[in-house]
């Protein structure tokens, strides 16, 4: 047992009865359990008492033991004044500050039943894919779970947009160009394409982009990938990105993107290429973006993309494969970036202007099937039927910042496999 624990029960009432009675034997009546205050003060504020045929409005505070009232020095703290209720795990003595001010003490050791403290225990044991594994029941997840963690997941992406629309004046161009970097980059290369975005002002990436050789040369020489060139076609970038260094005064800086562990289809040569084709094709790209009101539009605006013709026998710089085929932009690499870098976007563009933002993004969500990932196929294992991108993403989201964490007090699960 631990305080958080204690307050977690009295939170959520999770008591075997409620048939209080305090340590002289009046009987208690909780009308109102109060305010979970999770800031300096009491545990509990504008809670509601009855005893002995009075009413008592104020506060509550908790404790493992009632002598912890006097090792935190609560009666010498003004912010204890309003106190109606002390209650405690276990009573192990009297605190005479309390007494004279006629303040009760409930002792809820045995009003808690034995049995929640074994599932605690299960949530706080070694390791396993979530801590509640030896427990779960995919009948407790609550009604409507995906859709309030995902809306979590969008706000907290939101307020990430929001920050950088700060930091880049309310450029909403240059933030998505951004964004759509990262994505593009995956796991392993996201930091170092959103750096390379980021190392150029946004100004000159719009004035280039007619030219699709200029932006391939632009991101292959930031990469330090031109300076011997093993083809024409790349003396041909070495050519462009040696101007563009002069006319825009380009930083001398070389940000080198990793191939170790990836697929080649994910190679950055190829999807450095694929990004410089998505900003050569649309000129007004968060226009379309965030105008489109449906999947298929949003389809429209990827899916014609691949690589420029050099990639189309090649994965590396000079080294030709046996195989020729466009390197296009995948169906699931599509997804992916619709669900992590678009619909977030969508949603932070509009969500104060419209009501019905979060349905309408969430609706997007329903149409994308499930990822494929690890993490999906545990759920899955543990009975868990995800029909959609909105449940799979709503579970990734949950298991990365819930689950991997411990956070079992905070979870809506947790909260009923420990009531129930």
């Amino acid at each position: 047992m631990n305080e958080s624990l204690l307050q977690y029960f009295w939170n959520y009432k999770i008591f075997k009865s409620f048939d209080f009675k305090d340590t002289e034997g009046n009987v208690i009546e909780i009308m109102d359990f109060g305010e979970w205050n999770l800031d300096a003060g009491p545990d509990f504020l504008f809670a509601k008492i009855k005893t002995k045929n009075l009413c008592f409005v104020g506060n509550i505070e908790l404790h493992l033991k009632s002598s912890d009232y006097l090792l935190h020095k609560h009666h010498l703290d003004k912010n204890f004044g309003n106190l109606i209720l002390h209650a405690v795990y276990e009573h192990d003595r009297d605190i005479p500050h309390l007494v004279r001010n006629h303040i009760p003490t409930l002792e809820l050791k045995s009003y808690i039943e034995p049995s929640v403290f074994e599932k605690y225990k299960i949530l706080s044991s070694e390791r396993t894919f979530i801590p509640c594994t030896p427990i779960f029941d995919k009948d407790k997840v609550p009604f409507q779970f995906a859709e309030h963690i995902l809306l979590k997941k969008l706000e907290e992406k939101a307020d990430v947009i929001a920050e950088y629309l700060k930091r880049y004046r309310n450029n909403y161009e240059a933030v998505l160009f951004h964004l759509l970097a990262y994505a593009f980059g995956l796991k392993v290369n996201a930091p170092i394409f959103l750096q390379t975005a980021q190392s150029v002002e946004y100004a000159v990436i719009n004035k280039i982009r007619q030219n699709k050789t200029q932006l391939e040369a632009l991101f292959y020489g930031i990469s330090g990938w031109l300076n011997e060139p093993l083809d024409e076609t790349m003396e041909i970038w070495k050519k462009e990105f040696d101007y563009l260094r002069v006319k825009f005064q380009l930083p001398d800086i070389t940000i080198t993107p990793k191939f170790l562990r990836l697929r080649p289809p994910n190679f950055p040569t190829i999807r450095f290429s694929q990004l410089a084709s998505l900003y050569h094709r649309h000129q007004n790209l968060f226009s379309k973006l965030v105008k489109a009101d449906d999947l298929g539009a949003l389809y429209q605006v990827f899916e014609p993309i691949s690589a420029s013709e050099y990639w189309d026998n090649r994965y590396s710089f000079g080294k030709i494969t046996a195989k020729e085929y466009p390197k296009i932009l995948s169906k699931d690499f599509i997804h992916l970036i619709l669900l992590n870098v678009v619909l977030p976007f969508k949603y932070a563009y509009y969500r104060d202007m419209q009501e019905d933002t979060p349905d309408k993004i969430l609706s997007f969500y329903e149409k994308i099937p499930v990822e494929k990932n690890s993490i999906i196929s545990e759920w899955k294992k543990m009975g868990l039927r995800i029909n959609n991108a909105l449940e799979s993403q709503a579970l990734l989201f949950h298991h990365k910042n819930s689950c991997s964490q411990k956070k079992c007090l905070n979870c809506g699960i947790g909260y009923h496999l420990l009531k129930t």
